[in-house]
């Protein structure tokens, strides 16, 4: 498997298709953003005009966009894709979507001879950039370890979660729970912060006890805590806000399907709603959250 047609270039697509390139495989990358066209070519890739054009004599095709919808009109619509590809060619669809959608793409493609499989990641940006995102796939056993060399070439971990749609299910538990953390983080955190404590100096101490968590080791929420994290850069890039409410979103749907009590995964989903009611947060990384938290200077 050497040619791989990479669709959606955004904060994740666009370090995940440079690292294919880096593996040694013959990226043709495709984004209707004339920006990341640019920055893949500058990473290596080939671009193409369309996605159908990006497609063409693919080994595998790999898509990062930003909802069920889109990965629905790109693969199942008038011109789906599916429509187009030969019966050899192995679609990894890494979207974060329903797992009903990624169960209905599978399915059409299995149709139509092709395989499929659903492959939603987590790492956020620096481990896209890494190549040591987790890759969490959903659909039979032979295409998902037909997908591993590629899914390496970007990823430390493979997981094969189960059936066609399972890939997605992990995704928003995961998801929901790193929500739910992040936000214990920052609340924990302002708590010291106002009762005179070092938000650096509270960081190791909880890191050291208890009270440790992914938040605290990679992604500290505080600013000036950690370099190299969105809070140090005024929570720019990295995971949006907006993003983190499409997730619990899923997440709340997926609950009520399975009448599965969730209630801090709600009130997760509430906080961040609270949070992203201005567009500008919306458009900040998940970590801004401790802003909703800290008080207005002069306080």
């Amino acid at each position: 498997m050497e040619k791989i047609a990479f669709l959606g270039l955004g904060n994740m697509g666009g370090p995940m298709a440079a690292n294919l390139v880096k593996a040694g495989f013959s990226v043709t990358a495709f984004d209707p953003a004339a920006p990341a066209l640019a920055q893949a070519r500058q990473d290596g890739c080939a671009t193409a005009d369309s996605a159908h054009d990006a497609v063409s004599g693919a080994d595998a095709v790999i898509s990062m966009l930003p909802n069920g919808g889109i990965v629905k009109e790109l693969y199942l619509g008038a011109r789906g894709l599916l429509q187009a590809l030969d019966s050899k060619t192995l679609v990894i669809d890494c979207s974060t979507i329903a797992a009903s959608d990624a169960r209905q793409l599978i399915a059409a493609a299995d149709e139509r001879g092709i395989r499929a499989i659903d492959a939603p990641v987590s790492g956020g940006t620096a481990a896209a950039a890494a190549g040591t995102l987790s890759f969490m796939c959903g659909g039979e056993a032979a295409p998902v370890e037909a997908a591993r060399p590629v899914l390496s070439a970007m990823g430390a971990n493979i997981f094969h979660a189960g059936p066609a749609g399972c890939g997605q299910v992990a995704k928003i538990c995961n998801n929901m729970l790193l929500a739910i953390h992040m936000i214990g983080t920052a609340e924990a955190l302002q708590l010291g912060v106002d009762n005179g404590l070092d938000p650096t100096v509270l960081s190791e101490i909880m890191k050291a006890s208890s009270g440790d968590n992914w938040s605290l080791d990679k992604y500290n929420p505080y600013p000036g805590v950690m370099e190299g994290v969105p809070a140090s850069r005024g929570y720019s890039g990295g995971f949006s806000v907006a993003l983190m409410l499409k997730d619990l979103g899923l997440a709340m749907d997926t609950a009520a399907g399975s009448a599965t009590s969730t209630p801090l995964g709600a009130l997760a989903k509430n906080l961040y709603q609270l949070h992203g009611g201005d567009d500008d947060n919306r458009r900040l990384d998940f970590s801004s959250i401790q802003n909703l938290f800290r008080r207005p200077a002069g306080d």
